[in-house]
C-alpha cells in the first residue's frame, strides 16, 4: 500500500515530545504549583509547622514541638484520543495530521492549567490544610494571628483621572490592587509568629481576560495613563509575570501568587508521566480497520498547598 512517504509514527512521536517539552515551559503552572511524584492511588500531604525561630541560649535547649495538618489527594487517569483513516495519511500534503497530534500535547498541559483553575475558582469556598477556605478572611496557627488573603481594594481612592471601574479598572487601580496583594503576602505569619514571605521576591499575577490590557500596562509600561513613573517596571529586586487565564469566572478580582519560594500555592501530584500512545503502520487496526490511533494518557491531580503564599484581591 502506498503511503504518504514524509509521514511516519515515529516521526509524530518525536514532534509529539517536542511540542510537550515546549508547551510546558511556557505554562504558567509551575510557577505557582509545587510538582510531587507519587508511586500510589493517593498521597497524604502533613504541613509540620514551621521551624521555631533563633533566640538565645539560657541554660538547657529548648525542644519545640511542630504542628501538624494534612490533605489527601487521590490520583484520577487522564486520556483522550482520535482515529485517523489511512486514506487521510496517504493524502495528507499539508502537515493536518501532524498538526493534531501537536494539539495533543497543548491539550495535556492546558489541561493542567485546567486544573489547577478550577481549584482557584473554588478557593473561596474549598477547604486547604488548615481546615480554612483557600482565600479566606481568618487563617490562624499557633502565633500567627488572625490573617487574610482574601482582600479588596477600594480603587475609588486613586485620582479621578484614572478612575475605570470594578470590571475595567485603569492600569493604575490595577497596580494598586497588586501592590496591595504583595504587601499582604509580605505580612504573613507563620505558626511562630515569625514573617513567613520576607525573602519573595518574585510574583505571578493572574487575571482574566478583562483585565489583561490594563494589567499588562500595570506591570510592563515605565509611564502610565496619568502621567506618572510606573514604580512597578524598576522596583528594586521584585519582579511580576503577567498569567491571563481565560478559565477565571471573576470579572473584578485578580490573584498575587509568589512564585520563588520551595513551597507553592498549590500542589500538581503526578503519578504517571504524559504518554501518546500510538498504533499506526504495519499493526492490525491498520489492516483490519483502515486507521490510525492516536491518544494520551496520564495519571494526575491537583490540589491546595500555601495559602500563604497566595492572596485574592476584589476591586471594590
Amino acid at each position: 500500500m502506498s503511503k504518504n512517504k514524509g509521514l511516519s509514527s515515529r516521526a509524530i512521536i518525536g514532534n509529539f515530545y517536542q511540542r510537550l517539552e515546549a508547551t510546558l515551559e511556557a505554562s504558567w503552572a509551575s510557577s505557582i504549583a509545587m510538582t510531587f511524584e507519587s508511586d500510589q492511588d493517593s498521597e497524604t500531604y502533613k504541613w509540620l509547622g514551621q521551624a521555631p525561630a533563633m533566640a538565645e541560649r539560657k541554660g538547657d535547649r529548648i525542644w519545640h514541638g511542630l504542628r501538624e495538618n494534612g490533605i489527601t489527594i487521590a490520583n484520577i487517569e487522564w486520556e483522550n484520543g482520535f482515529e485517523i483513516p489511512i486514506d487521510w495519511v496517504r493524502r495528507d500534503k499539508t502537515g493536518q495530521i501532524m498538526q493534531r497530534v501537536d494539539e495533543l500535547a497543548v491539550r495535556a498541559v492546558t489541561h493542567r492549567q485546567s486544573l489547577l483553575s478550577t481549584k482557584i475558582t473554588q478557593a473561596e469556598s474549598a477547604t486547604c490544610y488548615d481546615g480554612q477556605y483557600f482565600f479566606d478572611t481568618d487563617h490562624s496557627e499557633g502565633d500567627s494571628g488572625t490573617q487574610s488573603n482574601d482582600i479588596g481594594v477600594d480603587i475609588s481612592a486613586q485620582p479621578a483621572s484614572v478612575h475605570g471601574t470594578t470590571t475595567a479598572p485603569s492600569p493604575e487601580e490595577v497596580r494598586a490592587m497588586v501592590l496591595k496583594g504583595v504587601e499582604q503576602i509580605l505580612s504573613f505569619k507563620d505558626d511562630q509568629g515569625e514573617p513567613m514571605n520576607e525573602l519573595a521576591r518574585q510574583f505571578t499575577v493572574m487575571v482574566p481576560t478583562s483585565y489583561f490590557s490594563a494589567a499588562a500596562s500595570a506591570l510592563r509600561n515605565p509611564v502610565l495613563g496619568g502621567g506618572d513613573t510606573n514604580v512597578m517596571v524598576n522596583l528594586d529586586g521584585f519582579s511580576f509575570a503577567l498569567a491571563t487565564n481565560p478559565r477565571l469566572t471573576w470579572t473584578d478580582k485578580l490573584a498575587v501568587f509568589r512564585a520563588d519560594g520551595s513551597a507553592k500555592p498549590f500542589i500538581w501530584q503526578q503519578e504517571t508521566d504524559i504518554q501518546l500512545d500510538v498504533i499506526a503502520e504495519g499493526s492490525e487496526e491498520e489492516v483490519k480497520n483502515k486507521r490510525w490511533l492516536f491518544g494520551t494518557s496520564y495519571w494526575a491531580n491537583a490540589g491546595y498547598g500555601y495559602w500563604q503564599h497566595a492572596c485574592l484581591v476584589q476591586a471594590t
